[in-house]
């Protein structure tokens, strides 16, 4: 990362911004699609401090005007596939009470939950019968629609990208065909890989799970660029939505929760742990995984760009 802020000139370039401009909108080309470029090196900080409103993405300027046209104001409504596959629910489940600690902070829910997490709930066609429409019609309805499960990008083909369900794999040309989210403010997808994009492309269309939700309808879609923590990735999220809860910025919602796990110290964590919506049972998992791992109490166990950089928002921001 230190090398590709050498290569772009980065501090050349912040050095042209007004003083007056506090964010910024990446829309990358090609291969830079691939990088984490909020958390380019900047002196002695990173791009994503430097920012008061946060640093954010967008797959194209047509696709950012669309969605800037959108009013999403609403975010009361909660709708989430948890856990769909065995590997991700067999002795405990592996979001670590992340999703049932988010649900709380909404007043209308839906949670799918492990073999019942399937493609063909959600999508009307493939088994429409009344259980599934009135299921379909909770999606319709969510104003922040989240995925914990197992995501892949399919590079020789990316239109069959997607998310693994109980019952088979809910692909990109699934979801722009099937798919119509108009009162959705924000899509997370807490799953490994799911803002890659067809980057052998020469063109400035972009192709990729993200942009799939954005055509739905949703104004931002929250995604990772590689395989993460499965640790990093539950409080990361969890903070992100308390973030959310105090204020309407996406963007420097999901900064401001990847500052604080690159920052903070092991006795931090659990001193949070102890007032946070996580039931106790997983305060008391995660407590454990602390004294277990890290002796020394002020040690910052995330500072890793590889554990805090991975999700990016994309979209409108707000």
């Amino acid at each position: 990362m230190k090398k590709l802020s050498e290569i772009l000139h980065l501090e050349e370039v912040l050095e042209q911004l007004p003083k007056q401009c506090d964010r910024l909108i990446f829309i990358p080309h090609r291969y830079l699609h691939l990088f984490p470029l909020h958390a380019l090196p900047v002196k002695e900080s990173y791009l994503i401090d430097l920012f008061p409103n946060g640093v954010g993405y967008a797959p194209s300027c047509q696709l950012l005007q669309k969605v800037q046209l959108h009013q999403r104001p609403d975010f009361q409504s909660f709708f989430a596939i948890q856990n769909p596959t065995e590997d991700l629910y067999q002795n405990y489940e592996k979001d670590l009470g992340a999703v049932a600690a988010i649900k709380k902070q909404f007043s209308d829910t839906k949670i799918l939950k492990q073999d019942q997490a399937k493609k063909s709930a959600i999508l009307l066609g493939i088994n429409e019968n009344l259980h599934n429409v009135t299921l379909n019609e909770k999606l319709l309805k969510a104003n922040s629609v989240f995925f914990f499960c197992h995501g892949y990008f399919n590079s020789n083909s990316p239109q069959d990208s997607g998310l693994q369900l109980a019952d088979g794999n809910l692909t990109l040309a699934d979801i722009i065909t099937h798919f119509k989210l108009e009162n959705c403010r924000l899509v997370t997808l807490s799953a490994c890989e799911t803002g890659l994009t067809d980057f052998t492309s020469t063109s400035d269309e972009y192709i990729g799970l993200p942009s799939g939700f954005l055509l739905a309808g949703s104004t931002n879609v929250v995604s990772s660029l590689w395989t993460v923590s499965a640790t990093a990735t539950a409080l990361l999220m969890i903070k992100f939505y308390e973030e959310l809860q105090q204020q309407s910025n996406i963007v420097l919602a999901l900064n401001t929760a990847q500052c604080w796990l690159r920052d903070t110290t092991v006795k931090g964590f659990q001193d949070w742990l102890n007032h946070s919506s996580l039931s106790l049972v997983w305060q008391a998992q995660l407590n454990q995984y602390f004294t277990d791992n890290h002796e020394n109490a002020s040690t910052k166990p995330f500072i890793s760009p590889f554990y805090w950089a991975a999700f990016c928002t994309i979209g409108k921001g707000v």
